[in-house]
């Protein structure tokens, strides 16, 4: 297996345990100390954490099927930054109230968007 796919399928694996660790958290230890506003900011970063751990995931699975590219790599540590700088900046948001962290919470959006469209771009362009 291609050095890429093990890399992105142990990334993956690693935030999926990560976002069950962080939404049990949230579920048992938040619910009755955060503000509703607040629980739902952290919960949309648990649905994104989760759906971009399994997008990592695919991200493996896809290099070990294609020649690794320059655009497959990117997808990945573009999802992996997102995942970072989105989930990363609710979850901060959620916890402190500052809301200073949600101006850079598109950031990380954009690098979701980019990531899917170059998987895309790799697979249209594998031999």
């Amino acid at each position: 297996m291609p050095l890429t796919a093990k890399l992105f399928l142990f990334l993956g694996a690693i935030n999926a345990l990560l976002v069950v660790v962080l939404g049990a958290f949230g579920a048992h230890a938040l619910k009755a100390r955060l503000p509703q506003e607040m629980m739902a900011v952290y919960q949309t970063g648990i649905q994104y954490h989760f759906y971009h751990a399994v997008g990592l995931l695919i991200i493996g699975l896809v290099a070990a099927q294609i020649p690794v590219s320059g655009w497959l790599k990117g997808a990945g540590w573009l999802m992996l930054a997102g995942i970072i700088i989105f989930s990363g900046s609710l979850y901060t948001l959620s916890l402190s109230g500052i809301r200073g962290f949600g101006a850079v919470t598109p950031i990380g959006g954009a690098a979701f968007i980019i990531a899917w469209a170059l998987l895309a771009v790799a697979v249209l362009r594998a031999h």
